[in-house]
């Protein structure tokens, strides 16, 4: 199993460079991490008294990969989950925020278990998910990474300025849906026709 270390080295990797894409409600974002994430943590790494884009430019990837195992990894628990779904909800808490963990709440509901769906792992949520991947671990992830193709499509649907993260320009799968699948199976992608069929319906 990778560490977490090496997690979250793979998280800076694929989330790149310095973005300050109008469409993305994050805003200016490096290697990941947002400027929202920037001012909560009072990282003004120029020292002018303020955190805006220049200090978002000037965040290194290990200042990243820092940020992201200590609020993203350790302070929401995810440490604490089975490690079949650490990588998978680690990747989707630094992309989506305890949005991540709703999803696996709702997931862990629809098998069984009885959760609050409110973003935070505590005890119970814990402990579903520990006998839940007891169970068939590798499916639990698989069907975790299912929903969270899900959320994209339907985040996609719900808000035309999204779609370019999830349909590429090509109408193949954009980013959002292929970092889903990192997490799943190969038998539980989605063929091109089906991605096709899925986003027919958008402009």
């Amino acid at each position: 199993m990778k560490t977490a270390e090496q997690l979250a080295e793979e998280i800076v990797a694929r989330e790149g460079g310095f973005v300050d894409d109008r469409d993305d409600p994050g805003g200016a974002t490096n290697h990941g991490v947002t400027i929202g994430t920037m001012r909560r943590l009072g990282l003004d790494l120029d020292g002018n008294g303020r955190v805006d884009t220049a200090d978002v430019r000037r965040l290194t990837a290990e200042q990243a990969r820092d940020i992201f195992l200590q609020s993203y990894f350790r302070a929401p628990k995810i440490d604490q989950l089975p490690q079949v779904l650490q990588g998978t909800v680690f990747d989707m808490q630094v992309n989506a925020g305890s949005n991540a963990i709703r999803i696996l709440q709702a997931l862990l509901n629809g098998m069984g278990a009885v959760l609050r769906v409110d973003g935070a792992l505590g005890p119970q949520s814990l402990g579903a998910a520990e006998r839940a991947c007891a169970r068939q671990p590798g499916l639990v992830a698989d069907a975790y990474g299912i929903a969270r193709r899900n959320y994209y499509y339907a985040l996609a649907d719900a808000r035309p300025a999204s779609r370019k993260f999830a349909r590429a320009r090509d109408g193949g799968k954009g980013g959002w849906i292929l970092r889903a699948e990192e997490f799943i199976s190969p038998r539980f992608r989605l063929t091109a026709a089906e991605h096709g069929a899925r986003v027919a319906g958008w402009v």
